[in-house]
């Protein structure tokens, strides 16, 4: 059946020359040196072990936020700054790794990821304060910001697309995996060596896959001169790291504190400021600092709404069920993470096999079940109690974690993939922001849900962990209105030809 194939989606057509002109200057010093599937399968490799301890970190902290705060004596409204101030950096470094692929090569930008990713976890091991512990996360994210673009990029580049899926469900363990499995690692390392070791342990393996990445990683003739626009980068900063800090920090509102509301203003403002700016800037000298350009491609757009979706409920997800499993049930830490695993396992073994079932089949037969599974496994949590048993709950998560195995790998390889070759880069670079912003909202929301449904609750004359089990259930309710969006919008992803020109 050919009902779902379209064409390759192309740019409107007064935006084609531009992307013409750009790609007869490219192809010349691209095409000569392209590497061998040996050397390219090498490459991807090292560079999704990177992302993957990476990617990690984004919610490596969430078991040991408790002693992190007993260590350091400060409050949880402090210590959560070590996950929002990662987030933050990363919102903030994404949209500048558009102009740095074209301008550095991959081994270039390789070997400053794992520099600063190996300096911060250092920092963050040995840190004598709580102030060097988060500059050591600050630094770490703006590896990560790095290192994530470029995995994608690399792979657009040089997988054909008749393999794209199969090698994007190997990246999607990195982006979607990682963040769920984190606290159970976390968590298990926590609870026998402590929390430095969190930070310990990743250390030599670092070490390793950079020394791995000089070996292995060529440098090519694959960089062109492109000026960098300073004032983009302010606004950028402002615009992304504005709207981060707002919803990381939206229960700030509770106390009586308008900083987030602030916070938020003025990235929404930075933010039309930005997008106007890029515009001009592609129209007038195509060197805007974000090409914005992807958004005009209909499955990147229906993608990306989607992922976003994704994301947002399971980083939500993440740092609500462990709250609820903790102070709702009583579950010790260590078992949360332990409960929390199978769900990662499972997400991480589906990804790679769903990526071969597109290379056959297209998006859609995967992506609209998947959206069903996840909005299912929201909906399902949402009816958790005092009472239940915690296989329960694991069965309930597993759900969750299937529908995003069948969500991520698809959606990133057909948003990607729909673009002309010179936006990949950009493309990667919009997803990737986008994610960080969505998982800020996610966290945000969700907990925000928890938070007021506890306090109506508690207000009522109920028990503390009564009150947090019911809040509990409104965030999950959020999350399920949420994956009926990515419901809605499955559908409308279409299917690109294998002929596609690249």
């Amino acid at each position: 059946m050919t009902t779902d194939v379209h064409p390759r989606e192309e740019l409107p057509t007064g935006q084609m020359r531009a992307v013409a002109q750009t790609a007869a200057e490219s192809a010349l010093e691209l095409e000569p040196e392209r590497p061998t599937t040996r050397h390219v399968t090498m490459v991807i490799s090292v560079l999704v072990v990177s992302a993957l301890i990476m990617i990690l970190n984004e919610t490596v902290l969430s078991v040991a936020v408790p002693n992190l705060m007993g260590d350091f004596q400060v409050g949880a409204a402090t210590a959560q700054w070590l996950t929002t101030g990662f987030m933050l950096t990363m919102a903030v470094v994404i949209p500048t790794t558009g102009w740095m692929l074209q301008r550095f090569t991959t081994k270039s930008l390789f070997t400053a990821a794992m520099l600063l990713f190996l300096v911060g976890t250092a920092l963050a091991a040995f840190a004598p304060s709580f102030a060097v512990i988060l500059l050591g996360r600050v630094v770490q994210a703006g590896g990560t910001a790095i290192i994530l673009p470029l995995l994608m990029t690399t792979t657009l580049t040089y997988v054909p697309v008749q393999h794209r899926g199969t090698i994007m469900g190997l990246n999607s363990v990195v982006i979607s995996v990682a963040p769920a499995v984190g606290p159970t690692l976390s968590g298990i390392v926590v609870d026998s060596l402590g929390w430095r070791w969190v930070f310990g342990l990743m250390l030599p393996i670092a070490a390793v896959v950079l020394v791995l990445g000089l070996v292995l990683i060529r440098t090519t003739g694959e960089t062109r001169k492109v000026p960098l626009d300073a004032f983009s980068i302010v606004l950028s900063a402002f615009a992304f790291g504005g709207i981060v800090y707002g919803l990381a920090s939206i229960s700030a509102l509770f106390q009586g504190s308008w900083a987030p509301v602030a916070a938020l203003a003025v990235g929404m403002v930075a933010l039309v400021l930005f997008i106007t700016r890029q515009l001009r800037l592609q129209r007038a000298s195509d060197s805007a600092l974000l090409d914005l350009r992807p958004f005009a491609v209909h499955n990147f757009r229906i993608s990306v709404i989607i992922v976003m979706i994704a994301m947002a409920t399971m980083l939500g997800t993440v740092m609500v069920l462990p709250i609820y499993l903790q102070n709702g049930l009583g579950v010790s830490v260590l078992t949360v993470g332990l409960m929390l695993l199978p769900g990662g396992l499972i997400q991480g073994v589906i990804s790679p096999i769903v990526g071969r079932i597109y290379d056959k089949v297209g998006p859609r037969p995967i992506v609209v079940p998947g959206a069903v599974l996840l909005a299912g496994g929201q909906w399902w949590l949402s009816t958790v109690d005092a009472e239940i048993s915690t296989g329960l709950v694991v069965a309930m998560h597993v759900v969750f974690c299937i529908g995003m195995a069948m969500l991520m790998t698809p959606l990133m390889t057909v948003a990607l993939g729909a673009l002309p070759r010179e936006l990949y880069g950009h493309g990667s670079a919009i997803m990737n922001t986008l994610q960080q912003l969505a998982g800020a909202a996610g966290v945000a929301v969700l907990i925000a849900a928890m938070t007021i449904g506890a306090g109506a609750s508690a207000s009522d004359g109920t028990p503390e962990a009564l009150a947090l089990v019911l809040g509990s259930q409104d965030a999950f309710v959020v999350g399920g209105i949420l994956g009926l969006v990515a419901v809605i919008a499955s559908p409308f992803v279409h299917r690109l030809r294998e002929d596609a020109h690249r």
